[in-house]
């Protein structure tokens, strides 16, 4: 493994800050808790329960490193405490494109302009 840095997480703000993480055993774990697959994950229509497991995957390798046990169950508390819950989807959104390497495209976040915009006067030489 690398010692370079990985920005693989993002932080969101709960209970303290925490990172927000989508490894492979973060995501295996997630998948098969409910029942979707890849190519199914679509954050766009998830319900509050599925919210909670996303959230609650990507947050077990932080609990680990602060010597925390993370429950399921302390999911709808610990989600209280953040700021608001736009917070929380766009800090899962985030973390999802990370791990996916951008297979998750937030609604209003192109990937690319439609269109460079012109750099000349608009006059021919």
């Amino acid at each position: 493994m690398s010692t370079e840095d990985k920005n693989d997480v993002v932080m969101i703000n709960l209970d303290r800050p925490r990172e927000l993480r989508y490894g492979h055993k973060a995501i295996k774990k997630m998948l098969a808790d409910t029942g979707s697959t890849i190519e199914n994950i679509d954050i766009d229509n998830i319900d509050l329960e599925e919210l909670e497991k996303y959230i609650y995957y990507g947050l077990l390798s932080d609990a680990k490193k602060h010597g925390e046990t993370l429950e399921l169950g302390m999911m709808e508390d610990l989600l209280d405490q953040a700021p608001n819950y736009v917070h929380i989807t766009e800090k899962m959104t985030e973390a999802l494109n990370i791990a996916f390497g951008g297979f998750v495209v937030p609604e209003g976040n192109p990937g690319a302009p439609a269109e460079l915009p012109a750099s000349g006067t608009g006059k021919n030489p």
